[in-house]
C-alpha cells in the first residue's frame, strides 16, 4: 500500500490533535525532534487501502522564528520529506488562523485545509461557504468536527485526492506591488536555473522577508553578486509604497488582507446578543480582584493533589523495591554483585520510579487546564508580577512545582514557548526548595531551634529560597539574558470540555519520556556512586575489625565497631577521598570533611545526606532526620554559624543527578548543566560564607 506523509500544521488551540486522535486505530508514536525539546508525534493508521503517516507540527501562529516551535515548524516544512500539507483551522476564529494559510500557500506544496471545531461554529452563527474558500485559495476546504467525528471521511477522500494530484493548482495573490517585486525576482531566479526544494516564488517571498537563512544560502553563491541589486531596489520600492522599512509589517498587512478579503467572501457572521458562555466565565476569572485568588485556589488544589495523593502509591512503589533489594540480596548472598544490582542498580531505578505518581498527577492537572482553554488566563493575571522580574507570566506553575520536585518542574517549563524565559525559568527552579531537602532542613532546625520555632524556622527557609529565587532571575535577566522584554501577546481560547484521550495522550507521553530520559541517567549514576562509596577495600584493616567485633562483650560495642569500620571504609573510599580533596574548599564555610562529603553525595540524591552525615558520624546509615542520636551528634560536632552556612548551601546548589540530568535535556545541551553548576555553585558558596561569617559575628 502507498504511504502518504503528511505535515499537520496549524495554529495553537485548532484542535490538531484531537482531529488526528479522532480517526479511528491511529497508532502514536511520541518522541523530540532532532537536536531540540519540542514534543514529536507521529501518528499511523490505514484507510481504503492507503497507510498514512501524519507528524503533528508545534503549534504556530507564523513561519517565522520567534518561538522554538515556529523554528521547528518552519524547518520541517523547508527541509522535510512530505507529501503534502494538512492545514487545521478553527473555524470560530478564522480570519486569524487564515494567515498562517497564507504563509504555507507561499510554499507551493499540496495543501488541504481542515475547517476544524464546525459544531462550535453552528452555535455561534458562523457559515463558512467551504466550497468558494477554497475556490479562491484554490485548495480543498473541508469542513469537520474532531468532538463529533463530522467530515472526517471526506478529509481522507481529499487527502487521497490532493495526493494524486500532479500539479498544484492553487493561487496566492498579493497586492499588485508586492507580486510585482516577487515576479521580477522569480524572473531572474528562472533565467539563472536556481534550483530549491520550495517553489520560487516561495523562495522569493523569503528574500523579500529578509529570511536569515535564504540570505545565507545565498551569500554563498556567486548569483548573489547579481541577486542582491534586484532584491535591494525590490525593498526601495516597497518601502516608498508602504511608508514603512519594516518589511515583516509589509508581509503582515499584505496576509490580513488576503485573509479579509477571503473571510468577507465565504463567511456570514449572524449577530450575537446575548453573553457567550466564554465571557461569561471569565467575567469571574478574570475578574481584577478575585481572578488571582481562584486561580491561587485552584494551584493549592494541584498542588496538594500531587504531592498528598501522589504519596499514596509512592509508598506502595518504595516498599515494592524494598522487598525487591531485600529479595535480591537473600537470593545473591552477601557478593558484590547483590551489592551492585540491589544498592545500586535497582536502588536508583526505584527513586526515579518513586516520583512517578507526582507526575502523573501534575500532568494530569496541567493538561486539563490547558485542554479548558484556562491556561493563557493563567498567564494573563501572573504576568504582571512576574514580568517586574524578568519572569513570564507562564513561570509560575514550574516554580511552584519545584517545591516538591524539581524532575516534574523542569518538564512543566515546556509550557513556555519563547528560549530565553524558558531558560531564565529552568535556572531558577532550584532555588524553590524540593521536598527532598526537607529532611535536611528539619535535622539542621531540630538540632539548633527550639521546638516551638521549628515551624516558623522551615517556613523563612522556604520563603527565603523562593525570594533569591525571583532576586537571581532580575540579576540574571540584567547580565545573562539581555534584551528587550518579551511582549506579552495570547490568545484567549474559548472554554472547553477537556478530551480525555487527549488527556491520557499527554500524560502517557509524558511519563513514557520520563521514565526514558531520568531513569537511563540515574542507573548510571547509582551504579557510579555505589562504586565510590564502596573502593578501593582495604581487607587487613576490615579482618581487624571483623576480629574485634567477634571478641565484643556486648552488642553495643560490637554495633559500634561496625559503624567505626563503616566509617573507615567511606573515608577511605573514592568518594571520602574525593571529601578531603574539597575540604578546603569548603573550609571557609565553616564545614570539615564530613560535611563536604554529604553535600557531594547530595548531588546524587538530596534524601542521601541525612544518611551520609549518619555514617560520618558513626551512627550508621539508618538515622534519618528524627533521630536524636545524630541530632545529639550534629548539635556537638557542627558550630550553629556552620549550620545555618549549610542550610544556605543546601538551599541553593545544584539539585539531585535526576533532576540535573532533565534539566539538560529541558535547556537544550550539556553546556547548560555546566553554566548551571557554576551558577549555583557560586551563588551558593558566596552567600553561604556571607552567612557563615555574619553568624560568627554575632555570636
Amino acid at each position: 500500500m502507498p504511504t502518504i506523509k503528511i505535515a499537520l500544521v496549524g495554529q495553537p488551540n485548532v484542535g490538531k490533535s484531537a482531529l488526528i486522535n479522532s480517526v479511528g486505530n491511529a497508532h502514536l508514536k511520541v518522541g523530540n525532534f532532532s537536536g531540540v525539546t519540542v514534543k514529536k508525534e507521529v501518528v499511523r493508521f490505514s484507510h481504503d487501502d492507503y497507510d498514512f503517516e501524519i507528524t503533528d507540527l508545534p503549534g504556530s501562529y507564523s513561519l517565522n522564528d520567534y518561538t522554538i516551535e515556529e523554528r521547528v515548524t518552519r524547518d520541517y516544512l523547508d527541509k522535510s520529506d512530505y507529501d503534502l500539507i494538512l492545514n487545521v483551522i478553527d473555524s470560530t476564529n478564522i480570519e486569524r488562523n487564515l494567515y498562517l494559510t497564507t504563509e504555507l500557500l507561499s510554499l507551493n506544496k499540496k495543501l488541504v485545509v481542515a475547517l476544524n471545531m464546525n459544531d462550535e461554529a453552528i452555535k455561534e452563527g458562523v457559515d463558512i461557504n467551504a466550497l468558494q474558500l477554497g475556490k479562491i485559495f484554490g485548495v480543498p476546504c473541508i469542513k469537520t468536527s474532531a468532538i463529533e467525528k463530522t467530515g472526517i471521511d471526506d478529509l481522507i477522500q481529499a487527502l487521497i485526492k490532493a495526493y494524486h494530484q500532479r500539479e498544484n493548482r492553487f493561487h496566492l495573490q498579493f497586492s499588485e506591488v508586492y507580486e510585482e517585486e516577487i515576479e521580477h525576482i522569480v524572473s531572474f531566479l528562472e533565467e539563472k536555473k536556481v534550483h530549491c526544494k520550495i517553489s520560487l516564488k516561495a523562495l522569493a517571498i523569503k528574500l523579500l522577508r529578509e529570511d536569515k537563512a535564504t540570505y545565507q544560502r545565498f551569500h554563498e553563491e556567486p548569483v548573489w553578486v547579481e541577486l542582491q541589486p534586484i532584491v535591494n531596489h525590490a525593498y526601495q520600492h516597497l518601502y516608498l509604497h508602504y511608508d514603512t522599512k519594516d518589511l515583516d509589517d509589509i508581509f503582515n498587512d499584505e496576509k490580513l488582507a488576503l485573509a479579509k478579503g477571503a473571510v468577507v467572501e465565504t463567511v456570514h457572521f449572524e449577530k450575537q446578543v446575548k453573553q457567550t458562555l466564554t465571557e461569561k466565565i471569565d467575567s469571574l476569572l478574570m475578574h481584577q480582584f478575585v481572578g488571582l485568588p481562584i486561580f491561587l485556589l485552584l494551584m493549592w488544589g494541584l498542588f496538594q493533589l500531587t504531592f498528598e495523593i501522589g504519596s499514596i502509591p509512592m509508598d506502595w512503589i518504595d516498599a515494592f523495591f524494598t522487598a525487591l533489594i531485600e529479595g535480591v540480596k537473600s537470593f545473591l548472598g552477601d557478593t558484590e554483585l547483590a551489592s551492585v544490582i540491589a544498592d545500586g542498580a535497582i536502588a536508583g531505578v526505584g527513586a526515579v520510579v518513586l516520583f512517578l505518581p507526582n507526575i502523573l498527577i501534575l500532568f494530569f492537572g496541567i493538561s486539563l487546564l490547558e485542554t479548558t482553554g484556562y491556561m493563557s488566563r493563567v498567564a494573563f493575571l501572573l504576568d504582571g508580577f512576574f514580568h517586574k522580574f524578568g519572569l513570564h507570566g507562564k513561570s509560575f506553575i514550574p516554580l511552584v512545582t519545584g517545591f516538591g520536585c524539581s524532575v516534574p518542574a523542569y518538564m512543566a517549563a515546556r509550557t513556555l514557548k519563547n528560549d530565553r524565559d524558558r531558560l531564565l525559568t529552568l535556572f531558577i527552579i532550584g532555588f524553590m526548595s524540593c521536598g527532598a531537602r526537607l529532611p535536611i532542613y528539619v535535622l539542621f532546625v531540630g538540632a539548633f531551634f527550639a521546638e516551638h520555632n521549628a515551624g516558623n524556622i522551615l517556613f523563612l527557609i522556604y520563603i527565603s529560597g523562593a525570594l533569591l529565587g525571583i532576586l537571581a532571575a532580575k540579576i540574571l535577566k540584567i547580565t545573562v539574558f539581555k534584551g528587550d522584554d518579551e511582549p506579552f501577546v495570547m490568545e484567549m481560547p474559548k472554554y472547553r470540555l477537556p478530551s480525555l484521550k487527549l488527556i491520557w495522550h499527554t500524560v502517557s507521553a509524558q511519563a513514557m519520556m520520563y521514565l526514558k530520559k531520568a531513569g537511563t541517567f540515574i542507573l548510571l549514576a547509582s551504579v557510579l556512586i555505589w562504586f565510590a562509596s564502596n573502593y578501593p577495600k582495604h581487607p587487613e584493616i576490615e579482618q581487624q575489625f571483623q576480629v574485634q567485633i567477634e571478641q565484643a562483650q556486648t552488642e553495643q560495642i560490637a554495633v559500634e565497631l561496625k559503624n567505626e569500620l563503616a566509617l573507615y571504609q567511606l573515608e577511605h573510599s573514592y568518594l571520602g577521598i574525593v571529601g578531603h580533596a574539597s575540604e578546603p574548599f569548603f573550609s571557609p564555610l565553616g564545614y570539615d570533611w564530613r560535611m563536604a562529603v554529604a553535600l557531594e553525595t547530595g548531588l546524587a540524591a538530596k534524601e542521601v545526606v541525612v544518611a551520609t552525615l549518619g555514617i560520618l558520624y558513626g551512627l550508621g546509615s539508618e538515622e534519618d532526620e528524627a533521630s536524636l542520636g545524630l541530632v545529639q551528634q550534629i548539635r556537638e560536632n557542627i558550630s550553629f554559624p556552620s549550620a545555618l552556612s549549610f542550610i544556605v548551601f543546601v538551599m541553593i546548589y545544584l539539585p539531585c543527578l535526576a533532576a540535573s540530568m532533565v534539566f539538560m535535556r529541558e535547556a537544550g545541551g550539556g553546556k547548560y548543566l555546566v553554566y548551571l553548576f557554576i551558577f549555583t555553585t557560586v551563588t551558593a558558596w558566596s552567600l553561604s560564607f556571607i552567612t557563615y561569617r555574619l553568624a560568627l559575628f554575632l555570636t
